[in-house]
């Protein structure tokens, strides 16, 4: 959804406001599209006084796994963004500015980077979760295994021999 901007040129406190919901079903994001659910984004540009301004809202369900045992994790994630809208390109150094460069702004084009700025690189389904076996694939958090607790780094075996072999004298 496209907002003319020119609209708000009529009075020095004009606003637009805008609620809708937009689709980021092929966004992808390390390697995989995790925002298959509706991305719901609300909010309001402003004109205060001649400085054009976007606040808004914006909020969905972060589809991911627990990065230790795969367990499939739906994560609600939301952000907020407070912008001046500018159309001096050189004016792109600052935090809370966005450079226009159209007449027209759209309100995903300001909240979807905040939204993405919000996501952390790894979750995990519970702070204690134990993961996965290295060697048979087990579920830890389910099933103990049968695995040797103490596997040896294939690299360090012939150290581990010599150990043993000091250890027969």
């Amino acid at each position: 959804m496209k907002i003319d901007l020119k609209k708000l040129n009529t009075s020095a406190h004009a606003s637009i406001p805008f609620d809708e919901t937009i689709d980021l079903t092929d966004e992808k994001l390390y390697g995989a599209k995790p925002f298959q659910s509706p991305v719901h984004i609300k909010g309001v540009v402003s004109n205060e006084s001649g400085v054009v301004r976007l606040a808004g809202s914006i909020e969905t369900i972060y589809s991911t796994e627990c990065a230790r045992c795969l367990k499939p994790l739906e994560i609600p994630l939301s952000a907020e963004a407070d912008m001046m809208l500018s159309d001096d390109p050189e004016a792109e150094e600052e935090d809370d500015l966005f450079v226009l460069t159209s007449d027209s702004v759209d309100p995903a084009d300001v909240l979807v980077p905040a939204l993405i700025l919000q996501v952390q690189m790894t979750y995990l389904c519970k702070e204690d979760c134990k993961g996965l076996c290295p060697h048979c694939g087990a579920d830890r958090n389910v099933t103990d295994c049968d695995c040797d607790k103490k596997q040896i780094d294939p690299r360090f075996a012939a150290l581990r021999a010599l150990l043993d072999s000091d250890k027969g004298e």
